[in-house]
């Protein structure tokens, strides 16, 4: 129960960094719609699988990225972002469907060039050296969330 309450806590932390970084168009004159690999991963990857991508046991299992075999399929991670895994949210899913997961995480929006760009930046650090870029059309491809096509 205490473990729980706890990875609730930190995802609510997560989301609350993520709406920051949504509402940072002031100072920075950026948004979450405008950020790209690395800085989509430190705003909204990061809180769970670490800054180095080594994951995390405790109030919850987060994967490690970091020298990830299952990460030579691009498709793997293209669709775990896309469609969550676990506990983790849908990212690909439209801006206003309803997430049914931990209270107050909420759904966060990534377009398909930045699921792209985050896929390739996973795949290309933490020890990664998968050489295959992915583009904002081979995501588009996919099945996603809330879609005819979606499972």
């Amino acid at each position: 129960m205490i473990a729980r309450l706890l990875a609730t806590a930190w995802l609510t932390a997560g989301v609350a960094a993520v709406a920051a970084a949504a509402d940072a168009s002031g100072a920075a004159g950026a948004s979450l719609s405008d950020l790209k690999g690395a800085d989509i991963y430190s705003h909204v990857c990061q809180g769970c699988h670490m800054s180095q991508g080594e994951g995390a046991i405790g109030a919850g299992h987060y994967p490690k990225l970091a020298s990830n075999l299952t990460l030579a399929s691009w498709q793997y991670v293209a669709l775990t972002v896309l469609e969550g895994r676990n506990d983790m949210p849908a990212f690909g899913a439209p801006a206003n469907m309803v997430w049914d997961g931990p209270p107050g995480f909420g759904v966060v929006h990534l377009s398909d060039a930045q699921i792209a760009d985050v896929v390739n930046y996973v795949r290309s650090h933490f020890g990664n050296t998968y050489r295959e870029r992915v583009s904002a059309s081979d995501v588009a491809k996919l099945a996603h969330p809330g879609s005819a096509a979606a499972p």
